[in-house]
Formats: C-alpha cells, sequence, structure tokens
C-alpha cells in the first residue's frame, strides 16, 4: 500500500493506494466520526461493490442512495435527491457520506456534503481511472448546468482517498481510456519524465499490470496533491490542471453530457491546446506529434465533433471559470512538460485551428 498526504494544514488528509483497499475496513473507519453512514453510488457501481463496503461498515447505522449512471446524472435534480434523503432519515452534522463511483459520484457527493448542515464529513472511494488520478484529490466539488460544466459548486476538501486499484478491472476499456486522458495531462503540463515512462508502457497499462497502474495512479495522485497543496482554490497555479479542458467543457456542453465521455473532451481538447500552442510558435510540432501519438495510444479523439464551429466553442467558453475580465484564458504546452496560462488568444488564431 502506498500512503500520499495532502497538506493543508487542518484540513490534510491521507490518500491510500492499494490492490484490495476494500477489504481494509479500518481505512475507512478511522475517518468516521459518528454512527452514520450514507453512501452515494450509482447503478452500475453498486451490484459490483455496495455490499462489500456495507459489510466492513456493519457496526453503523448506514443507508444509502443509488443514483443512476451518466454525466447527465450530475444535475441539481439528483443533488437534491440526496439532500432530501439525508433530511428525511434525519441526519446530523456528524453524518459521514462515502462517495463511492467515478467522477460523477465523487463530485456530487462533495457538494452534497459541503452544503447539507453547511458541512459535514464525507470520504472519497473512486472507482474509475479518471477519478482516482484526479477527480477525487483536491476537493472540487461540483454539480452541471445546461450552461456549463462544473459551474455550481464549492471547494470541500474530504475526510480521506480510499483508492482500490482491483476496481479499474470492472471498467469497461472505454471508460478506462477516457480516464488515460487524465493521465496523460500531468506529463503535459509538468512532468516530461512521466510522460516518457507512460511512452514505455502502453502495452502494461493496457493489460492492466498492477504494479504499473499503482505507480502510475501514485505519481499523478502526488503530482494532483502538490499543486493543490500550493494553491488550493485555483488561484494561480492549480489552473494548470485545466489543460485541455477549456476545449473539453465546451464539447461536453455542445454534444449534451455524456455523449462524449470527460476524458474524451479532455484528450480532443489537449490536442486543440497543443495545436493553438503551435499556432502562437509557443510549441515544436515534434511535441504536438507526441501528444497526439500518445493520446491515440488509448483510442481517444483526436478531433473536434465535425458538428461544431468556432462560434460553438467560443460561446461555451466564454462562461470558463478560469475567464477573468471578460478574456479568454487557455491553458497551453510550451514543452512536452511545461505549461502557461495565457489570455492572449486572439479570435483569428482560434478559428484557424478550430
Amino acid at each position: 500500500m502506498s500512503t500520499l498526504n495532502l497538506d493543508l494544514g487542518s484540513r490534510s488528509y491521507p490518500i491510500y493506494i492499494e490492490s484490495g483497499a476494500f477489504n481494509r475496513a479500518e481505512l475507512l473507519t478511522k475517518h468516521i466520526r459518528g454512527k452514520r453512514v450514507c453512501i452515494v453510488t450509482n447503478t452500475v457501481v453498486a451490484p459490483l461493490y455496495l455490499e462489500a463496503i456495507k459489510t466492513k461498515l456493519a457496526d453503523y447505522e448506514l443507508d444509502e442512495v443509488i443514483l443512476p449512471d451518466g454525466e447527465a446524472q450530475k444535475n441539481l435534480v439528483n443533488f437534491e435527491v440526496i439532500m432530501s434523503h439525508l433530511l428525511a432519515n434525519a441526519h446530523g452534522r456528524d453524518t459521514t457520506l462515502i462517495a463511492l463511483g467515478g467522477g460523477v459520484i465523487g463530485d456530487i457527493t462533495g457538494f452534497a456534503a459541503a452544503c447539507y448542515q453547511r458541512g459535514v464529513d464525507f470520504i472519497q472511494v473512486p472507482t474509475t481511472v479518471l477519478s482516482q488520478v484526479d477527480s477525487s484529490v483536491g476537493g472540487k466539488t461540483a454539480v452541471n448546468h445546461p450552461l456549463g460544466k462544473n459551474m455550481i459548486g464549492a471547494f470541500y476538501q474530504p475526510k480521506a482517498v480510499i483508492i482500490d486499484i482491483d476496481s479499474l478491472h470492472t471498467l469497461p476499456v472505454r471508460e478506462f481510456n477516457a480516464g488515460m486522458a487524465e493521465v496523460i495531462k500531468y506529463g503535459i503540463l509538468g512532468d516530461l519524465d512521466f510522460f516518457v515512462w507512460l511512452e514505455s508502457h502502453i502495452d502494461a497499462i493496457k493489460s492492466g499490470d498492477k504494479q504499473i497502474l499503482a505507480k502510475m495512479i501514485e505519481k499523478c495522485c502526488q503530482c494532483k496533491a502538490d499543486i493543490v497543496a500550493n494553491d488550493e482554490t485555483e488561484a494561480g497555479v492549480r489552473a494548470l490542471l485545466n489543460l485541455g479542458h477549456t476545449f473539453g467543457h465546451a464539447i461536453e456542453a455542445e454534444q449534451g453530457y455524456g455523449s462524449w465521455l470527460h476524458g474524451e473532451a479532455v484528450a480532443t481538447g489537449m490536442v486543440l491546446a497543443a495545436k493553438l500552442a503551435v499556432a502562437m510558435n509557443l510549441l515544436e510540432v515534434s511535441d504536438l506529434c507526441r501528444i497526439e501519438s500518445l493520446i491515440k495510444a488509448f483510442d481517444l479523439p483526436l478531433q473536434a465533433p465535425e458538428n461544431m464551429g468556432c462560434d460553438d466553442f467560443i460561446r461555451h467558453m466564454r462562461r470558463d471559470k478560469k475567464n477573468i475580465g471578460g478574456k479568454l484564458r487557455f491553458i497551453v504546452p510550451t514543452a512536452i512538460g511545461h505549461s502557461e496560462i495565457r489570455d492572449d488568444i486572439s479570435q483569428e488564431i482560434l478559428q484557424q485551428i478550430l
């Protein structure tokens, strides 16, 4: 087992990474302060892992909320479903919520925890690549709105993140590959050595080698933890973690949440960000080719949807949370292993690459 720590003073918390973590009850129980627990999960994950988690918590007063699966379910309607359940079952301020699932479940559960009675404890138990390497760490919680992704939410940290590598073996290939977009992101934005490591371990990753997956997940979590520890509320360097997301969120919003998986949209977004950098003479074409090659190795899309034009992208991107003073801000790679925040992108260059 590897244990990382996200250092945020009094709100610091551990990130456990282990094969078979779901079998260790103490990883959960030492972060539960009361006797009431509500597990939030979905219709896909519940049949796989809900009973195993409940068995480990037999000494607690348990109930659960099982939501439908999919990105389209990360909305205010299901946020209210969680709230109504907690109120109807008289959960108090000493309740602990457990987010059992992927990024959608983690985000909506965390937001519910942030809001219920002005804040109750929650624990992240991520079961997808995307949630294990990215969304479960760092305290970003939110729901989507038809006009924008993650526009309604809060920064609210969990008490712990418990990652069982074995849960990745139940992921559909498309979901696994989509999560790899967030993995590749860490290499592009700030770690050339990690990018090279990914290039040389493609087959081992795709075959599900546990040691390789553990090393990959640990590296991503450590990168995320280091950045969040320095900039919890995205006032500066944390914005780099949005590499590919400005374009990607526009794709998701325009196509309808769930039509493109989040990781698929981010993959295309990273290619567009790299093309933007090339057009601005900030990135070598050879680096763009390496980025495209690694993304393609995991069967992720390189091209934006054919039915989206420049105006469609800009309409959605104008609502992006990173924008300041009405200026569009983009994360662009200037080399593999280094990225910058830029707000000097002309509409002419955007039209050129889109």
